[in-house]
């Protein structure tokens, strides 16, 4: 068995190279199983996927699976995404931690285990995967300053709901000036006094030459930031409140291309399937 598996090389492995706790990259994934497949898409997830195709891999370190109902559904804007056509699908949104530093690593055992698990038939073909995308971390913003849960807990702490949040510029120099901003003013305000403990901010990468043929190439490597705003009330009960006017972030220099609330789906179960249509 140790031949089979080259155990030796782990040790080697393990010896190099960062190894620190920061969320230095996500795999923000949002998918639309297809009419009829819901609870079957489900199982299919909870029971393999989130374990052989995520959780098992090398710098992979948190984990968190999201489900949009249609009343949840029927609160994204804008009405014509550039992101998902029609603006509600994409109804299950997974949630992932990788090491900083750790990106290249990750992405070598990723492809390699998904065409394995793709050959052996372990891989749900009916779906779409509207929103997927490896990204950098690029800031995280708190409410309470120093006091809470940091980002590298987000995706373990029970928060009670999520939003993901899309935006265009017209290019790298815009993106940067957009982030500056949202870091240092108007995610602070809107955080403060809200229901949102935390938001974390993330650039996307493009995806491997040799990624599955069923994920499409990322778009807007060089002009989008995606944002998760990591909420401790189930979004429903606030979003008139709080968060119905998040369209117009970042102003007259960017496009809000999705902003999509969920909740958390509960593990081993499939609370939720039935009322996502």
């Amino acid at each position: 068995m140790s031949e089979e598996t080259r155990s030796d090389t782990y040790a080697e492995l393990a010896s190099v190279g960062p190894y620190g706790v920061r969320p230095g990259h996500a795999l923000i994934t949002m998918v639309e199983p297809h009419p009829g497949h819901e609870y079957a898409y489900n199982r299919w997830y909870e029971d393999d996927h989130y374990y052989a195709g995520a959780m098992a891999m090398p710098w992979m370190y948190a984990g968190r699976r999201w489900v949009a109902t249609r009343e949840l559904q029927e609160l994204r804007v804008p009405e014509k995404s550039a992101v998902a056509r029609p603006v509600t699908a994409g109804c299950y949104l997974s949630t992932y931690w990788i090491t900083e530093g750790r990106y290249d690593d990750h992405m070598k055992w990723t492809v390699g285990i998904n065409k394995r698990l793709n050959r052996d038939a372990r891989v749900h073909q009916e779906r779409t995967h509207v929103f997927t995308a490896f990204q950098d971390h690029e800031a995280t913003v708190y409410r309470d300053g120093a006091a809470g849960p940091r980002d590298f807990h987000a995706l373990d702490h029970p928060y009670a709901g999520l939003i993901l949040q899309v935006v265009d510029t017209e290019g790298p120099e815009e993106r940067a000036t957009l982030l500056a901003h949202l870091r240092s003013r108007e995610l602070p305000r809107r955080l403060a006094g809200s229901p949102a403990a935390m938001i974390t901010v993330f650039r996307p990468t493009p995806l491997p030459g040799d990624r599955m043929t069923y994920v499409k190439q990322v778009e807007g490597v060089d002009t989008r930031l995606t944002l998760l705003w990591f909420l401790e009330r189930n979004p429903a009960e606030c979003w008139t409140d709080h968060f119905a006017d998040l369209e117009t972030v970042g102003g007259a220099t960017a496009r809000v291309e999705l902003v999509a609330p969920f909740i958390p789906t509960v593990p081993g179960t499939d609370l939720y399937v039935d009322r996502l249509r």
